[in-house]
């Protein structure tokens, strides 16, 4: 079934975009999640409404063109990844540290039927060599550094070597980001924000559910 709602969302390029993103949330709503998340690596899921969203603000920049090799940096369960895939990208590669994640996003990819459209790399970003030259876009929603200060940084110097067109997810918060790139040369551009659940999922948070105010940049090198 999900495999169907796939070919129907990349085929059907009729559909007007908001008909298309919803039917993208939907299957993207029923991927299998990670069960045992790290608070060490920030695994927050990233819900299928807002990837589904981001996925087509990111299309809509012409950015993710058919036929595209799109990374997912940072992959958890492959939600951006896959979600890349069915809207027209022919190769996803999904960089992630955690064995366990991987498996699971591997598991979603067989249940889309995409498994051979993608590639699953572990890897400890910022600690393993990584080579994602010959790809088209990175997708990344790296760790806000919210339990280990600058835990992002690894994840936006591999985009800056990688000199790749690249769509973040980070706090709305965050002020480090324009300066870091206009200062290599590359054009930021900040297109939106959205609220991004936080359920009760470590031992640190004190309330069942909670949410936080997420933004989007485009990233584009010299």
């Amino acid at each position: 079934m999900q495999a169907l709602i796939s070919e129907l969302i990349l085929r059907q390029s009729g559909l007007s975009p908001s008909m298309r993103a919803r039917r993208l949330a939907i299957l993207l709503s029923s991927l299998e999640q990670i069960q045992f998340k790290s608070a060490e690596l920030e695994q927050y899921a990233t819900h299928g409404d807002l990837a589904a969203r981001w996925l087509m603000d990111i299309h809509s920049f012409g950015d993710m063109q058919e036929g595209c090799k799109v990374v997912d940096l940072g992959a958890g369960n492959g939600v951006m990844g896959l979600g890349s895939l069915s809207l027209g990208a022919s190769v996803a590669i999904l960089v992630e540290a955690d064995q366990m994640a991987l498996k699971i996003a591997q598991n979603n990819a067989k249940q889309m039927g995409f498994t051979d459209s993608v590639r699953i790399i572990q890897s400890t970003i910022g600690t393993d060599s990584l080579d994602i030259g010959s790809a088209d876009l990175i997708i990344s929603n790296p760790p806000w550094g919210r339990q280990s200060p600058k835990a992002d940084r690894p994840f936006l110097d591999a985009i800056l070597s990688s000199q790749i067109i690249s769509h973040i997810m980070h706090s709305a918060g965050a002020s480090h980001i324009e300066p870091l790139f206009e200062g290599q040369g590359w054009s930021v551009e900040r297109y939106g924000e959205a609220d991004f659940a936080l359920p009760a999922e470590f031992s640190y948070h004190s309330r069942r559910r909670g949410k936080t105010r997420a933004a989007f940049w485009r990233l584009t090198p010299p």
